[in-house]
């Protein structure tokens, strides 16, 4: 039988930010946005914070009203990734078989890693000495023998904790739960189940599979076999690289915006960035998605099949057309945040590209390659559009003046 251990960071941002200044320790600290350009609402908090009330999403003012005394620090992204990869360090020590699950949740499969470093309980208890100890977070660890329950078992007790879920346990640990506990139910399929009847774990094991199948497909018969224990998920390699689905990028305004050249320059400016990624990772897109948040906090996007793309000027073009299906400028509810993603990549060598360079799209492509080269160097600002230049304000802090193009590890 697989040990499978799911290693979840505890309130890993906030937790960062307290190793980083050991004078917030002890106190109420939260990472937020900046309420000054109209990002202020926590990102994180430490487990104090957390006591108190506070939640991730609250605005900057509905926190301090649960925890007067929260110390808000902005985020320090580059440091939390630097972070997370030193703790993925420490977990490739133990197997090969890591499969992160976000910036600061991993799987570890240690089955053949039990003879030796002890069984699956034995390493869980290293691994939380020695981040604590080396790292200066904590980790809350589930041990079990699939993927999903390991996960559950890490969500069970915090922080700092271990929590085993063997097979003769999963009746009376795991059964009572709340069926939305489990791992891909989300609140719109726990809606579902619950109108049929379906409210623990256990009543999804014992659901009927035709039910199911109707309900969520063959995603209702995987949930109940995660119910049953029966799952088979394998960890992935930790040098395992999965290509992105997509590439995207997106930001909240610093004011509200109801004018085409305005939203034109943050669009150029996210486009610039989603193509310097797409030719860093080697592909082009066929699709293009646009979101709009309107300032009442509502929003609407749309997608469409393109002719390929991967260069700032196609994919700016493209997104605008879309914008313009979407949003009528001067009569809809003014613009407060913009997204901008490239979706249906293939592979620049695939035989599509062969369509996609006529003489201007090659001239394109050389010219974005070059722009990465030059900012690569000297940073995003070195060189600009003139559409991006003219609407500076709106686009200033979108990008890093110090940009430099992502790894090709890195997740999209």
């Amino acid at each position: 039988m697989r040990t499978i251990l799911h290693c979840d960071a505890n309130n890993f941002y906030a937790s960062v930010e307290c190793a980083l200044n050991p004078a917030l320790k002890g106190k109420y600290v939260a990472v937020s946005g900046d309420p000054e350009k109209r990002h202020g609402i926590i990102l994180a908090k430490n487990m104090a914070a957390k006591l108190c009330g506070v939640k991730t999403g609250d605005t900057i003012w509905q926190a301090r009203q649960k925890c007067p005394g929260l110390i808000c620090v902005p985020p320090h992204f580059e440091l939390y990734v630097q972070y997370s990869r030193r703790i993925f360090a420490i977990y490739t020590q133990y197997t090969e078989r890591v499969e992160p699950f976000g910036i600061d949740e991993c799987w570890l499969d240690v089955t053949d890693s039990r003879k030796i470093f002890g069984d699956g309980a034995q390493i869980a208890e290293q691994l939380r000495e020695r981040i604590k100890r080396e790292i200066g977070i904590t980790i809350s660890v589930g041990v079990s023998f699939t993927k999903a329950l390991a996960k559950l078992g890490s969500d069970m007790k915090k922080p700092d904790a271990v929590t085993i879920i063997s097979p003769s346990e999963l009746k009376q640990k795991v059964w009572g739960m709340d069926a939305a506990e489990m791992l891909m139910v989300g609140r719109r399929t726990a809606a579902k189940l619950a109108k049929v009847g379906i409210v623990t774990i256990g009543d999804l094991a014992h659901a009927d599979d035709s039910v199911l199948k109707k309900m969520l497909g063959i995603n209702g018969e995987k949930l109940k076999r995660e119910a049953m224990g029966e799952g088979d998920d394998h960890v992935r390699l930790s040098y395992e690289c999965e290509d992105p689905k997509s590439v995207g990028n997106s930001t909240t305004l610093p004011r509200d915006v109801t004018r085409r050249d305005e939203a034109e320059g943050v669009v150029m400016a996210l486009s610039e960035m989603v193509a310097t990624r797409l030719r860093r990772y080697g592909f082009v897109g066929c699709g293009i998605s646009v979101g709009v948040k309107y300032n009442d906090l509502s929003g609407e996007g749309k997608q469409r099949s393109t002719q390929p793309l991967d260069n700032a000027q196609d994919i700016s073009r493209e997104a605008m057309r879309t914008l313009d299906r979407i949003y009528r400028f001067g009569e809809d509810l003014p613009i407060r945040a913009l997204s901008v993603c490239v979706f249906d990549l293939r592979k620049e060598g695939d035989a599509v590209q062969m369509s996609l360079f006529d003489k201007e799209g090659e001239n394109l492509h050389r010219l974005g390659k070059t722009l990465d080269k030059i900012r690569g160097r000297y940073g995003y600002n070195a060189i600009r559009s003139a559409s991006v230049i003219a609407n500076a304000p709106l686009c200033e802090g979108l990008v890093d003046s110090t940009f430099k193009p992502f790894d090709k590890g890195h997740t999209a």
